[in-house]
């Protein structure tokens, strides 16, 4: 063989070693990448940059092209791409050697350029219109693979893609050091992209890990919300980010509810069933606690492709899914406390029977009316009482005469105008708030549209009833608010019936009542003195055994000439005249004494007794409290603070260090009338109480309206989630006293067990017993034995509502 022959020989020898070696490399760059998932969708970054770079640096750019497209189809045949996308692996990494080589070409590449630095930035360039020329062929094609937007998908780990194309450059600058000292190192090119492939997926793991749990932190810390449909909303679109899911799905077991959605919101939100449009793989997940103890649900996950969750993320779906059961939970706890207080708050401001504003709610109401008005007007109260109604009870029984009441109460809705506040007082009585009149005389033509609206006979199971009315008017005084207008409504109403007329106007010149009541004032500090207020005792029973578990104190004024004296004709008088705290100090001296009596007969059970708001105002309260109950030995336990109308009054400042002081030198606090409007959750949570007392107007009305009873029955669950005693007031008969039983009520007051009586009286009750037992005052429900208690709670201490409430 001749010389020139085998110089062409070991030519062509040596381009058959580069071209196998071009095409190693460029497999090994399509071979060597990490992957990331995006929905069902797994995409994976390599390494071919950096393999066209350097086959560009010692081979012209047609072998190059060439050697690309040979060495990535060898790849991605041996990895089982789908044909479609090797097809696209193919022609994008040919792609990015001709924009490449065509880059070094314009630049005036050559392979033997002597100078260092020169071919370095030659290179640069070259491996810069890669790099950008492979994010514009790849992140469109992701983007519209995976529904992503461009924008979102350019900055996910844009970090890391600078990082590594740094990494790859550095790489490549390297190996150019390394073909400079002897082109034949560039087979050990290969092993040092793998190494260093495998140093750089490590850091991405770490990284993509470390950012993993913080979405999940982020992700949970959003969940800690109390709207439910927030922490559903939440939910279904951070677990479609968290997971890269197609479509999130959460299932409550509570109520059949589904919510369906992805990254960009709620795509369906109803009942359980409905089927979905995503087809593919589903992963579900059961929303339980760490106990799994607690299952509210199921999450699942869709993919329109085959998916399969790392162990990772598998812990991260079943971590999430807890946060996800405990938002829930809180979420649904905390609706059915609202709900219970929007059912305290209506039925504290409406009536059961016909749904009209109770007396409370026009109180409130007129009051917030009377105290913001300026020049709008004349403000006018018209009290309606129907006369006779007691009849119809007594003929046709209560319940015709519920029919009668709710059919009046129509009328009286349909004939007032806007603006007007229609309310049931109780029993027969109604009255309606004219607002914004133009003069005070037309509040009298106005009462008698409502009183004509009455004139037509009621239709009641086919019979037809006439029913007549009286009606009180009284314009609003410039002192006193809505009690004097009430009460001057109530003199001119009775004026009417007296009078034979269907209204009367209120006239000053014929209302008596304020020189009585100066009259009482006036005696007061004698009252005082001479110990004239006294303080009969109402006893407190456990419903299921009739034994006496407490006993409330109600003071009365035994005046020398006047007889007893109701509290309503005293209390506010006594309240203004300064003596409140001599007076409170009295009544809580002779409560005290009387439970010692009973103590040191046998009979240990506590007396309560009313505070009135004023007195908890007075930062000296709780001393004058506590020095009673050294005085007289008994232990702060023992006595029993009820506490009636400070909702406004709990505001302050003063009321919270005065309760606190009391609550933690022992002594027990009730919160009076639960329900009827002064009290709430917002109250509950501000006041350290120990016990609920359920107003009697519910008790009354709990046979009748199924509103009252779910009243007590949602204040007796309220009770129960706060560990509170409940008390039942103005139990007057034995089904109330069963149904109250049945509801969970343990404790209860009220004329079926005992009216007010004496201290001695009532010692004397305890002795005799019901059937010889001594301490009870009923005979027990159940046999010994035939009941059993699930959790029995605190002896409950309280009063029934007989009389109005006294301060102390």
């Amino acid at each position: 063989m001749s010389v020139r022959g085998l110089t062409r020989l070991e030519l062509s020898g040596e381009h058959l070693v580069l071209s196998l070696t071009l095409i190693l490399l460029a497999a090994l760059g399509m071979t060597i990448k990490w992957r990331i998932r995006i929905r069902a969708t797994v995409h994976a970054i390599s390494w071919s940059e950096t393999a066209i770079i350097l086959s560009l640096a010692v081979a012209p750019t047609s072998l190059v092209i060439l050697t690309t497209g040979v060495g990535v189809t060898i790849a991605l045949l041996l990895i089982k791409l789908p044909p479609l996308k090797a097809a696209f692996g193919v022609a994008k990494s040919m792609l990015l050697a001709a924009g490449a080589g065509a880059t070094l070409h314009a630049l005036g590449w050559s392979p033997t350029l002597a100078h260092l630095g020169h071919a370095i930035g030659l290179i640069g360039v070259a491996y810069a219109v890669t790099v950008v020329l492979d994010e514009l062929l790849t992140l469109p094609v992701i983007a519209l693979a995976t529904g992503t937007r461009l924008r979102q998908l350019f900055r996910e780990d844009l970090g890391l893609r600078l990082t590594s194309a740094i990494a790859r450059f550095v790489l490549i600058v390297t190996t150019l050091f390394i073909l400079r000292a002897d082109p034949r190192l560039l087979l050990a090119v290969p092993p040092l992209v793998l190494s260093l492939h495998l140093l750089y997926s490590n850091r991405v793991n770490a990284r993509t890990e470390q950012q993993a749990w913080q979405r999940l932190a982020r992700t949970t810390d959003a969940l800690n919300v109390v709207d439910l449909d927030k922490v559903l909303t939440t939910a279904v679109t951070q677990a479609a980010e968290l997971f890269s899911a197609d479509e999130v799905e959460i299932e409550l077991r509570d109520g059949g509810r589904t919510v369906r959605g992805g990254a960009v919101g709620i795509t369906y939100d109803g009942p359980a069933g409905e089927p979905t449009s995503v087809d593919g793989t589903l992963i579900p997940a059961p929303l339980e606690g760490h106990d799994r103890t607690a299952d509210v649900g199921i999450l699942r996950l869709r993919f329109r492709g085959p998916v399969q969750l790392s162990e990772r993320e598998q812990y991260t779906l079943r971590t999430f899914a807890s946060a996800l059961c405990t938002a829930v939970r809180n979420a649904q706890a905390y609706a059915e406390l609202a709900r219970v207080a929007d059912a305290h708050a209506y039925a504290a401001m409406h009536d059961a029977l016909t749904g009209l504003a109770n007396r409370r709610h026009l109180l409130d109401q007129g009051t917030e009316h009377l105290s913001a008005r300026h020049a709008d007007g004349v403000t006018a109260l018209v009290l309606i009482d129907l006369n006779h109604f007691k009849e119809v009870n007594d003929t046709l029984g209560h319940a015709a005469g519920d029919q009668v009441l709710v059919q009046v109460a129509e009328r009286l809705r349909g004939a007032a105008q806007d603006g007007d506040l229609v309310a049931r007082l109780g029993g027969d009585e109604f009255a309606v708030l004219l607002r914004g009149l133009p003069a005070p005389a037309v509040a009298a033509h106005r009462a008698e549209t409502l009183l004509g609206a009455l004139h037509e006979p009621f239709d009641l199971d086919g019979m037809r009833i006439s029913v007549e009315a009286s009606g009180g008017i009284a314009a609003a005084p410039a002192t006193g608010g809505m009690p004097e207008l009430l009460r001057r409504a109530d003199v001119a109403m009775y004026q009417a019936k007296r009078a034979g007329q269907r209204t009367s106007t209120y006239a000053p010149t014929r209302d008596t009542a304020d020189l009585g009541r100066l009259t009482l004032g006036g005696e007061l500090p004698r009252a005082v003195a001479d110990h004239e207020f006294t303080v009969n005792f109402q006893p407190i029973v456990d419903l299921g055994t009739g034994r006496v578990t407490g006993a409330e104190a109600l003071a009365r004024w035994h005046h020398p000439t006047h007889g007893v004296i109701d509290p309503l004709r005293f209390l506010e008088a006594v309240e203004r005249s300064g003596l409140l705290p001599a007076f409170a100090e009295a009544i809580l001296d002779q409560a005290l004494i009387a439970a010692v009596g009973w103590r040191d007969s046998g009979f240990d059970v506590p007396v309560a007794v009313n505070v009135s708001p004023r007195s908890l105002l007075d930062a000296r309260f709780p001393g004058s409290v506590l020095a009673r109950l050294r005085a007289h030995d008994l232990p702060p336990d023992r006595l029993v603070l009820e506490l009636t109308e400070t909702l406004t009054l709990s505001q302050l400042d003063v009321v919270d260090r005065v309760l606190s002081r009391l609550r933690d030198e022992g002594v027990r606090l009730a919160l009076d009338d639960f329900g009827t409007g002064y009290s709430s959750l917002s109250l509950l949570s501000r006041i350290p109480v120990h016990e609920l007392k359920i107003d009697r107007s519910f008790v009354t009305a709990m046979e009748s309206s199924a509103e009252a009873a779910a009243v007590i029955r949602s204040t007796l669950d309220l009770g129960r989630s706060l560990d509170l005693d409940v008390v039942a007031e103005g139990v007057e008969s034995e089904p109330q006293r069963r149904a109250l039983w049945e509801l969970g009520c343990t404790a209860g007051q009220g004329h079926l067990f005992a009216r007010p009586m004496p201290a001695g009286t009532l010692l004397a009750a305890f002795r005799r017993g019901s059937g010889g037992s001594p301490g009870t005052l009923a005979p027990p429900l159940h046999d010994a034995g035939a009941v059993i208690r699930l959790a029995p709670g605190r002896r409950p201490a309280g009063r029934g509502r007989t009389d109005r409430h006294l301060p102390a």
